[in-house]
C-alpha cells in the first residue's frame, strides 16, 4: 500500500480521536493545572488536558493492525507502548509521580521490546568496517529456550531509554515535541524506503512503521500547536521516543542517522544531564535551563521555537540521508560542538532557575 496513504490514514485516525481524548481527560481530571502542580519548567498558566499519549497510542495501534503483520517485533513494540501508556496515564492523574518510577517503567518497556529480538548487533567503525556486538550469547530455559545477546541487548536497552528521555525533555513549548518526532520519523521512513529500493525487502515494513509514527505525530501536532489544546504528556513523548529508537535499530542499525536528525535536542539533553549533576542535582529533576527555555527568554514565540527545531531537523535529516556513517559521525561531532557552544553561551548569560521539581524533563 502507498506509504503516503498510510501516513494520511494514521494522521486522520489520530486527529479524529484526539478531541474525544480531550473530553475524557477533562472528565477524569487528567489535566495540567499549574495551581496544583507548580513546576519550574512549566511556562503556561492555563488548565490543559495532559492525556495526549492515549490519542497517539490509539492512532498508531489502529494503523499497526491495518497495515502491518503481527510478528514478534511488532508485538514487542505494542507491549512496550502499552507499558508506557499505563505509566503515563497514572502520571497524568497522580501529577507528582516519582521520576525514578518513571525511569523504571521506561526500562521495563525497553526490556520488553529487546526480549522480542530488537538488538544492536553491530555498529559501524568510523575507521572502516563494522564492530560486531553479538558474539557473547547467554542461553536459558524459561517456557522454552531463549537467548540473550549480551552486549547487543544491553546497548539497545540503553539507547532506547536514552532516546525516550531525550524526546520527553523536548516538549517544553507547544508543538516542539511532535514537530521533532514528525521530522525524525519521516527521515527514518525515507531511509528505510531507500534501503528497500536497494534490495532489502524487510525495510518496507520498517518504512510503514515510520510513516505510521509520523502520521500520529502530525495528528498530535495539530492539537498541540500553540496555544495547545492538549499536551502529549509523559506517555506521548516516551511512546514516540520509544518508536524512534526501535525503528533506528530495525532499519539496519541506523543510530547515526537518528542521532544526527536529533542533534539539537540530543546536545541539549547531554548538556542538561551533566550540568545538573555538576550542580549537585539529580539529572531527572527539572529546571528552566533547557535550550527552549533560553529561546523563550530571547522573546521567541512558541511557534518560532517549534519551527526552529523542525527546520533544524529537516536540514540535518537531509544531510544524514546523503552521508555515509563516517561522514555522519564527523558531521555530528562538528555541529554538536557548535550547538553546545551556543547552549553554553545562553546558560552563562541567560541565568538558571535555582528550583527543582520531581519531574522527568
Amino acid at each position: 500500500m502507498d506509504l503516503l496513504l498510510i501516513f494520511i490514514i494514521t494522521f486522520l485516525i489520530t486527529a479524529i480521536i484526539t478531541p474525544v481524548v480531550i473530553k475524557l481527560a477533562n472528565r477524569f481530571d487528567l489535566v495540567d493545572n499549574p495551581s496544583r502542580r507548580p513546576h519550574p519548567a512549566h511556562i503556561q498558566e492555563r488548565i490543559v488536558p495532559r492525556a495526549g499519549g492515549l490519542a497517539i497510542f490509539v492512532g498508531m495501534i489502529a494503523a499497526f493492525l491495518l497495515f502491518l503483520p503481527l510478528e514478534k517485533h511488532l508485538w514487542g513494540i505494542i507491549l512496550g507502548m502499552s507499558v508506557l501508556l499505563t505509566l503515563g496515564l497514572i502520571d497524568d492523574k497522580k501529577l507528582h509521580f516519582s521520576p525514578y518510577w518513571r525511569l523504571l517503567g521506561q526500562i521495563l518497556a525497553a526490556t520488553v521490546v529487546v526480549l522480542s529480538g530488537v538488538g544492536i548487533s553491530f555498529i559501524t567503525n568510523p575507521l572502516g568496517g563494522i564492530i560486531r556486538l553479538d558474539t557473547i550469547i547467554l542461553g536459558f530455559d524459561f517456557w522454552g529456550t531463549h537467548k540473550i545477546i549480551l552486549i547487543a541487548d544491553l546497548l539497545a536497552l540503553v539507547w532506547i531509554v536514552w532516546v525516550m528521555n531525550m524526546i520527553n525533555w523536548s516538549k517544553g513549548v507547544d508543538g516542539q515535541m511532535p514537530g521533532i518526532v514528525l521530522v525524525t520519523l519521516t527521515t527514518l521512513g525515507l531511509l528505510s524506503l531507500k534501503l528497500f529500493s536497494q534490495g532489502d525487502p524487510q525495510q518496507l515494513n520498517i518504512a510503514k512503521l515510520s510513516f505510521i509514527g509520523a502520521g500520529a505525530a502530525l495528528g498530535m501536532l495539530v492539537f498541540n500547536w500553540h496555544p495547545a489544546k492538549i499536551f502529549p504528556g509523559f506517555s506521548g513523548s516516551t511512546i514516540f521516543g520509544f518508536l524512534i529508537a526501535v525503528i533506528a535499530i530495525l532499519s539496519g542499525g541506523k543510530l547515526a542517522t537518528a542521532g544526527l536528525v536529533l542533534l539539537v535536542p540530543a546536545t541539549d539533553f547531554v548538556y542538561t544531564f551533566f550540568r545538573r549533576i555538576l550542580q549537585g542535582h539529580s539529572p531527572v529533576w527539572a529546571d528552566r535551563g533547557h535550550l527552549h527555555h533560553h529561546l523563550l527568554n530571547l522573546k521567541l514565540s512558541h511557534q518560532q521555537i517549534a519551527l526552529f527545531y523542525m527546520i533544524g531537523g529537516v536540514i540535518l535529516g537531509t544531510v544524514a540521508l546523503n552521508l555515509n556513517s563516517t561522514q555522519k559521525l564527523f558531521t555530528a561531532v562538528g555541529l554538536g560542538t557548535i550547538i553546545l557552544g551556543g547552549i553554553l553561551w545562553l546558560n552563562l548569560f541567560g541565568g538558571l532557575s535555582e528550583h527543582s521539581d520531581p519531574d522527568n524533563g
